[in-house]
C-alpha cells in the first residue's frame, strides 16, 4: 500500500531498499539517541526488512519508507509498532537522514501516519519514546501535539520521555 503528502511517498519497504536502509539504520546522527545495533552490512539490512515484511503480514506493525515522488531514494521511516493487545494504542517510531532534518518532512510523514492511526485504524492514542537529549524530537513531538507524560518512566531507558496524543 503506498500513502502519499504533499510532497512525500511512504510506502512499504522492499528488499530493493537493502541499500537505503542500510544507510539510514546505520547512520551515526541517527543512532545517537536510539538504542539499538546497527546493521552492519546488506545482509542484516536484507534481514530487517524480511522481519518487517513478516510483522506487517501480522498486522503487528504499520512501517513505511519516507520518499520524494521523483526519487526512489529512502530517506527515512516512519511506523506504527507496539500495539497494545486492544489495539487502541500503539507507539509511533521514526527516522530521518540528517540532511533532511529541519526542512519540515518529518512532520508530514507524522501528520499523516497520526491520522491514518487514528481515523483508519481506530486508535484512541499514540505513544512516542524520544530521549531527554533529542531536542529535535522533542519539537517534532510538541508540535504534533503530543503532551510530555511526565508520570510515566520507561523503566528499560530511564533517560527517555514518554509523549502521548490522544484521539480528540
Amino acid at each position: 500500500m503506498k500513502f502519499s503528502t504533499e510532497r512525500l511517498i511512504l510506502r512499504t519497504i522492499t528488499e530493493n531498499d537493502t541499500k537505503d536502509i542500510l544507510n539510514v539504520r546505520s547512520n551515526p546522527e541517527i543512532n545517537r539517541f536510539l538504542h539499538r545495533i546497527p546493521p552492519k552490512d546488506s545482509l542484516e539490512a536484507l534481514e530487517f526488512i524480511l522481519n518487517i515484511k513478516r510483522k506487517t503480514v501480522n498486522n503487528e506493525i504499520l512501517f513505511r519508507g519516507i520518499y520524494f515522488p521523483i526519487s526512489s531514494k529512502l530517506i527515512g521511516t516512519i511506523c506504527l509498532w507496539k500495539f497494545s493487545e486492544d489495539r487502541k494504542t500503539a507507539e509511533l517510531g521514526y527516522e530521518l537522514l540528517p540532511e533532511y532534518h529541519g526542512k519540515g518532512i518529518m512532520s508530514e510523514a507524522v501528520n499523516f501516519i497520526l491520522n491514518y492511526g487514528f481515523n483508519k485504524l481506530n486508535l484512541e492514542k499514540i505513544e512516542a519514546f524520544t530521549n531527554k537529549n533529542n531536542l529535535n524530537s522533542i519539537k517534532l513531538l510538541q508540535k504534533s501535539n503530543f503532551i510530555l507524560n511526565k508520570n510515566r518512566k520507561d523503566e528499560k531507558y530511564p533517560e527517555n520521555l514518554i509523549f502521548e496524543l490522544n484521539k480528540i
